[in-house]
């Protein structure tokens, strides 16, 4: 029997799949940068300690200064000019660490951390903690950790000699985990450096085999309902109608019944208060309520977020939300309003092929091909602000852990080597006269 062309296209793929792809031999300076993160492992491990140290939770201003001077002196030896960006005293954030060194060379890369925690100053448990492979304390993994890659793959290039004649800008945030509001003066600074980027790359926590090419948005929504305050035996009158609360509930059933199905759009009611007297602290998301059982409910106020994959996904999103708030109950009244915090950082082919690169590193180094995520596992950060706006970008390069956001989080040490020489490489590669333009 004769195959047709497209299965035969197809049988051929297939096999194309199923057959190794050789490594590639590590140049001679790729194999000196490689040997520059072995020897530093220790040292690597031991300033990973002292940034741990010093506790930086978001709020701890004189904290996340002093992780962003440690870092500065450390950048200073690389040959970086290094400076801290103060932010507006209404923003109350304690500012952000750069870190830039100019050339011609190759693409211009944008390395992103930050250097705030979940954790303040009153927490326990902010000293670093050692156990053989596994290193304990707030920042080990979310992202003292992948700040510490950044710095010692560069200084493995440094100390190989590639450094001289690539553009690399370092920003590292000082309020990741709870950003000043505005955004649009927190990261601003952030933003402008798109504008100086060819390839962006965030140094959030890893995963074996896998890292981030694609994030979903996230945005907040407050919807406000009303009703008239009578008494509940007149509910569902032609005088009463149905009251705020079956109003909200209406447009929340809506919401759901509509929208829920869509891919990789997600929408959630976190908070909500009802009653005849309401009070609401959106800074808070906190409130009051009171009520009585006999009188029909005068308000409701629900805060909620919405994700999304794409500025497409949320503005549609949001259309359809509006429509469905503007058919009221009987006497009632509703109103939403939207609040933006993270873009989307969508799937593209910039980013794609930057994958590509990556996995041929990855390859060449003995630790196997990586693929890209699903972006309905992965929340928003930082560089949702640049992805939009560079030809290509890639997260989730730093090291592994768990336990993000306790007192229990902790870094997998056995693997800091790895991923230190994969962010080496795929720096030096970026940088080359010859380097791959997307």
């Amino acid at each position: 029997m004769r195959l047709s062309t497209n299965l035969t296209g197809a049988v051929l793929f297939l096999a194309a799949l199923a057959t190794p792809v050789a490594a590639e031999p590590l140049s001679a300076q790729e194999a000196q940068i490689v040997e520059s993160v072995k020897a530093s492992l220790e040292e690597q491990i031991a300033f990973l300690g002292q940034a741990v140290d010093i506790n930086s939770g978001t709020m701890n201003a004189d904290g996340v200064r002093a992780v962003g001077d440690l870092f500065a002196g450390a950048f200073d030896g690389l040959g970086f000019e290094t400076e801290w960006e103060t932010l507006p005293a209404e923003l109350n954030r304690a500012g952000h660490f750069h870190a830039k060194r100019e050339g011609e060379r190759g693409n211009r890369v944008l390395l992103i951390g930050h250097i705030d925690t979940v954790f303040d100053g009153a927490s326990e448990g902010t000293k670093f903690r050692r156990d053989g492979d596994k290193g304990w304390g707030p920042g080990t993994a979310d992202m003292k950790g992948g700040d510490v890659v950044v710095l010692y793959a560069l200084k493995a290039l440094k100390e190989a000699g590639a450094l001289d004649g690539a553009k690399i800008e370092v920003l590292f945030t000082g309020d990741e985990e709870a950003p000043g509001q505005p955004v649009s003066i927190s990261r601003k600074s952030l933003i402008e450096a798109a504008g100086r980027t060819d390839v962006a790359l965030n140094f959030e926590g890893g995963e074996e085999g896998a890292v981030v090419t694609s994030r979903r948005g996230s945005s907040g929504w407050t919807l406000t309902t009303t009703g008239l305050r009578r008494h509940s035996s007149g509910i569902f009158s032609k005088e009463v109608g149905a009251g705020a609360v079956f109003e909200a509930s209406r447009i929340l059933n809506a919401f759901y019944d509509k929208l829920h199905k869509e891919k990789y759009l997600t929408f959630n009611p976190g908070v909500i208060v009802g009653g005849t007297d309401v009070t609401y602290d959106e800074e808070r998301t906190a409130g009051e309520a009171f009520g009585k059982t006999n009188v029909v409910a005068q308000k409701v106020v629900v805060d909620g977020g919405l994700r999304f994959i794409s500025e497409e996904q949320k503005e549609s999103a949001r259309e359809r939300m509006r429509k469905i708030v503007a058919q009221h109950l009987p006497h009632t009244n509703a109103s939403i309003e939207f609040t933006d915090s993270y873009p989307a950082m969508a799937p593209t082919e910039g980013n794609k092929a930057l994958l590509a690169v990556f996995s041929g590193v990855s390859e060449d180094l003995g630790y196997g091909a990586v693929t890209g995520n699903d972006p309905a596992q992965r929340g928003a950060a930082d560089i949702s602000f640049v992805a939009p706006l560079v030809p290509a970008s890639m997260d989730g390069l730093g090291v592994r852990g768990e336990g993000a956001h306790t007192l229990e989080e902790s870094v997998d040490l056995a693997t800091l080597e790895e991923v230190t020489a994969r962010a080496a490489i795929l720096i030096y590669r970026l940088t080359r006269e010859d380097a791959q333009k997307f």
